[in-house]
């Protein structure tokens, strides 16, 4: 429930045992074409390190001697490559090296499956947008009947949310997808000259950016993240908080996808819980909480920190794989989602067209001014609420009010929720039209 099997592919211990190995060879291929070391060497180390079979239980149990997988792995791909070419292993690296540049190898993966499933949920919302721009159904401020929306003017505010992320994903990549290769201290004393060129060639072999400087104790990068997954999710969250409540028997606007058993209760046969959205719900609150590990672990201590670089190892991939499990049941459950339309518009009416109230004391406000104006519908409103009745009905019975309007009808109009619309078309059209080459065509 909390996770794809695409996403625990990326982050499950032999994937991340071969990203170290694929970062070892990378820069054995490196330093092979700096002439650091002898090019059959790092044939020998690449070819062990594609060929060999990691021994998992004797690399747990060395790794739980050391504190770190790295060194344990070390001895293992060094025998594979064979006693000439195995003493060049790890030349010059720290384990931090490694571990960083593997799990920014991790993370370049995950947030492809990101994107990917961005776009998809992008192209949903975008298409409820544009079929329901003038279903009309009640907006609600603190959860009371505020005035008359669209359903297509919420999916557009959804989309406009993940059109953001969208954009705040691309710009992300620069910052995060860099490689680590510094040495120890992270001034690579150990290679000295040339260090830079070496470290080059090695972001090179694996297809990411150089740093201008070592960010052991800077984590920054990943920080941000996971920052990003938790905005991402809480958008999500919104999102299926909204649809949770429109299900709520007595709104009953939208359903989630139906699916025999799905949803169902043990005892009540009738249930129908909205099993998707509360996953992802779910799967955002935990989020959240790991942003707020990141951001702890960001404080390191001088150049090798003793303690906080352990958070990550827990929290960034845990937040992939729930964020992967929320947009998962997002594009499930949008992509299928029922929308009961004659609901909504039976919900705008059970106010008797207390819901437009505003529009009655605008159209009223040049004749009788403003206060005037706000005043007698106001007036109005207390009579419908306490003695039951249309508005249109009320209003029609004060002559000043028919007066100021023009006609019986044109009360009528201004009580009907679908005239008091605003521009929330427009707005849908905006959104939809902010990034047409991102959004399948209509």
């Amino acid at each position: 429930m909390f996770g794809t099997a695409e996403m625990r592919a990326i982050f499950d211990d032999a994937a991340l045992v071969g990203r170290y190995v694929e970062t070892e060879r990378a820069l054995a291929r490196a330093q092979a074409r700096c002439g650091v070391i002898p090019r059959e060497a790092a044939i020998a180390i690449d070819r062990a390190g594609r060929e060999f079979t990691i021994d998992f239980d004797r690399l747990r149990r060395e790794t739980e001697i050391v504190g770190y997988p790295i060194l344990p792995l070390v001895h293992q791909l060094a025998e594979a490559a064979g006693e000439a070419a195995g003493g060049f292993v790890h030349w010059g690296a720290t384990t931090q090296d490694i571990m960083d540049t593997a799990n920014v190898l991790q993370v370049r993966a995950a947030l492809e499956l990101v994107e990917r499933d961005l776009a998809t949920l992008a192209g949903i919302l975008a298409g409820l947008a544009r079929k329901h721009r003038d279903t009309p159904m009640a907006g609600r401020t603190h959860l009371q009947q505020a005035l008359p929306i669209t359903f297509g003017y919420k999916a557009a505010i959804w989309l406009a949310g993940i059109e953001r992320h969208r954009e705040r994903l691309s710009q992300l990549r620069p910052r995060v997808l860099v490689g680590e290769f510094s040495g120890a201290a992270g001034t690579l004393a150990s290679v000295g000259a040339g260090g830079l060129e070496m470290q080059r060639l090695f972001c090179e072999e694996l297809g990411l950016d150089q740093p201008a400087i070592t960010w052991h104790v800077a984590r920054d990068g990943l920080a941000e993240t996971v920052a990003l997954l938790g905005l991402i999710t809480g958008s999500l969250a919104k999102i299926a908080t909204d649809v949770m409540l429109m299900m709520a028997t007595e709104f009953g606007e939208v359903s989630e996808p139906f699916v025999p058993g799905r949803g169902a209760s043990s005892t009540m046969p009738q249930k129908r819980n909205p099993i998707s959205s509360e996953l992802i719900l779910a799967a955002a609150k935990a989020v959240r909480q790991h942003v707020a590990t990141m951001l702890d672990g960001m404080i390191h201590d001088f150049e090798r920190a003793t303690g906080p670089w352990h958070l990550e190892w827990i929290a960034l991939p845990e937040s992939f794989l729930l964020t992967g499990s929320a947009l998962a049941n997002a594009n499930f459950m949008l992509g299928g989602l029922v929308v009961h339309e004659q609901r909504m518009r039976g919900n705008l009416d059970i106010t008797g067209g207390l819901i437009v109230a505003e529009a009655v004391m605008m159209a009223a406000a040049p004749k009788l001014g403003r206060q005037h104006a706000h005043d007698v519908v106001y007036d109005a409103c207390r009579q419908a609420i306490e003695g039951g009745g249309r508005l249109a009905d009320i209003l029609a019975g004060r002559p000043e009010v028919v007066a100021a309007l023009g006609s019986r009808e044109a009360i009528e109009r201004c009580c009907d929720p679908a005239n008091y619309l605003g521009l929330a078309g427009e707005m849908v059209d905006r959104v939809l039209g902010q990034a047409p080459a991102r959004l399948p065509a209509a």
